[in-house]
């Protein structure tokens, strides 16, 4: 017999998540890469350069600019948010800290949205689990809460997301506002007010946040599925849905053509499109990417449309399936057609991790238990891996790894700290429990299977900003590029003093950024004309020079290259010719 729905859930299954163990785990996540590090290269350091120029009043908020360079991501709100940070933080806080805060908060917004919006979703007729003749199947309201844990787990899970939702660019404001607007629409069935207001400001902050194109489609896309919603019947909604659903798809309609005003009189309106070359090496990158970058969501979301295909061909499947395939699709669309495919497929995580916890009621003990057995190994190995690199960096044994870490940072001194040392021990110890406890005899729950995916992430991303943190910023941030070039400065200039100026030529924004922030050189754009005492160029061969400078009156005084990352290579002149 063909079962209007694929799950068969009883009551027993659905037994909710500890919420203070799911308050942990989100707090075990969030935190660690937004405490303790410095800026890293690159995006982090470049949107926290333009935040540092807006709070000291060095740009104007409607175009920041870092020393006459605009932003490469024509975005507005994150760097406002960041800005407004630094100017309402204690002076006593680290600078680079207090910008952190918002996106802090933008990650758990991220989280809080998808573990709603899955609860929405879940809540749908189309989604519920088939009844049982006897009654003992699962009701609405547990049935859609223990989805929207797994929901949640499956988001905490995605490898992808683990380092690009801890740096502060506006590649997380856009995920963060897309979660908002997807659980906004997958509300909308059964509250007013609160998807209104996440409507208008989801989308919103998206469109300021870089993403325009995305917001409008996104606004359009609502609007359909709100529009085919109206034949659904809700038992649990009041009479006249249809009506209520036509009303809100042209709300949406007006909200969505309010935000595409709104983007174009800020001037944030930008052609992206770059089209991939169609080669073998372009098409294995962008596997390898979908592959790595959504796992372990991909392969549940696939076996979600392959259960539940029967509503998918019948034409007649909810918003549970409409909603999640529509933000996907948009995203994947995206990422194959914009330069920055990592970023671009980092919003399609709330939608895929939705799809991913409508597998679980699906999925037999043997699918079940690989899952278990596969991300036990993986991540296991993965924390052991980490904590011997760690001892050996502390002790020098074993020696293959202390030789293997001096190769990779060389120049990094290891360092010992008892709060990152006792996070790292209390996540282990946890760890260990949790395997213990997964593989016990225990009453089963539909969330069970992405227990270990999701501890096994946020466990393997705490040792890494505890354990391997002072590594991972002496090779990811500009601190030792920087303090190579303080330390022939001070030792040129007369006492030990900073140069009134400095000239540069070619640098990227992130080492602009870099050099103002951690070395707190004045700045000034070479043009031509000596007018500095110190002049910095990018030798790198993949950044030309931005023009023919006469460099008679300069010696060569430093040429440092990162060790870490031989692409990128500092010189610095003295002019010896006043």
């Amino acid at each position: 017999m063909n079962q209007p729905t694929p799950a068969i859930v009883a009551q027993s299954a659905v037994r909710r998540l500890p919420r203070i163990a799911l308050w942990l785990l989100c707090l075990a996540y969030v935190l660690p890469g937004f405490v303790g590090r410095e800026p890293w290269r690159n995006n982090d350091m470049t949107t926290f350069g333009y935040i540092a120029e807006l709070a000291r009043g060095a740009t104007t908020w409607l175009q920041p600019q870092l020393l006459g360079r605009p932003p490469e991501i024509e975005a507005l709100l994150p760097y406002w948010l960041g800005a407004w940070a630094m100017q309402l933080a204690p002076h006593s806080w680290a600078p680079d800290f207090a910008a952190r805060i918002p996106f802090m908060l933008l990650l758990a917004m991220t989280l809080g949205a998808t573990w709603y919006a899955v609860y929405y979703l879940a809540r749908s007729p189309r989604a519920q689990p088939v009844a049982f003749a006897f009654g003992g199947e699962a009701r609405p309201a547990d049935y859609a809460r223990a989805m929207a844990d797994g929901g949640l787990l499956a988001m905490i899970a995605c490898l992808g997301m683990a380092q690009l939702s801890h740096e502060t660019t506006p590649a997380l404001a856009q995920l963060a506002f897309t979660a908002l607007s997807f659980f906004a629409l997958a509300a909308i069935p059964y509250r007013t007010w609160v998807p209104a207001i996440g409507i208008c400001a989801g989308l919103a902050g998206l469109a300021l946040s870089g993403a325009p194109t995305m917001a409008v489609l996104l606004g359009l896309g609502g609007a359909l599925v709100c529009y085919l919603d109206r034949k659904d019947t809700h038992s649990d909604i009041e009479a006249g849905s249809a009506q209520r659903s036509l009303y809100w798809a042209g709300g949406i309609l007006l909200v969505t053509a309010g935000v595409a005003l709104l983007a174009w009189a800020l001037q944030q309106w930008r052609w992206r499109i770059d089209l991939p070359e169609t080669n073998w090496d372009s098409m294995r990158g962008i596997t390898r990417l979908l592959l790595w970058f959504t796992w372990p969501v991909w392969p549940l979301a696939l076996w979600t449309l392959w259960r539940w295909r029967r509503q998918l061909t019948s034409g007649n499947f909810g918003r549970h399936l409409a909603l999640p395939l529509w933000f996907v699709a948009l995203a994947l669309a995206t990422t194959l057609t914009t330069d920055s495919a990592d970023r671009s497929l980092l919003l399609a995580l709330p939608a895929m991790a939705t799809l991913a916890a409508f597998a679980l009621p699906t999925l037999s003990r043997t699918v079940s238990a690989l899952v278990d057995w596969f991300t036990l190994l993986f991540f296991t190995v993965f924390a052991l891996i980490i904590w011997v690199i760690w001892v050996a960096a502390q002790t020098g044994v074993p020696r293959q790894p202390a030789a293997n870490l001096a190769r990779l940072v060389p120049g990094f001194m290891p360092s010992f700290s008892w709060l990152p040392f006792l996070a790292a021990a209390a996540a282990s110890l946890v760890w260990i429990w949790l395997v213990k406890w997964r593989v016990g005899r225990h009453r089963s729950a539909i969330w069970k299977s992405l227990v270990l995916p999701a501890g096994g992430t946020a466990l393997c991303w705490l040792l890494l900003m505890t354990l391997g943190l002072p590594a991972v910023d002496f090779g990811r941030s500009y601190v030792p590029l920087v303090r190579n070039v303080d330390r022939v400065v001070r030792a040129q200039t007369a006492k030990h003093a900073l140069p009134d100026c400095v000239e540069f030529d070619n640098l990227t924004r992130g080492q602009i950024a870099a050099f103002q922030f951690h070395g707190k050189l004045n700045l000034k754009p070479a043009t031509g004309t000596a007018q500095c005492p110190w002049l910095l160029i990018d030798a790198s061969t993949a950044r030309p020079p931005t023009r023919q400078l006469d460099m008679a009156p300069w010696v060569l005084r430093l040429n440092v290259r990162r060790r870490a990352d031989n692409g990128e290579a500092v010189r610095l002149y003295q002019r010896v010719n006043p």
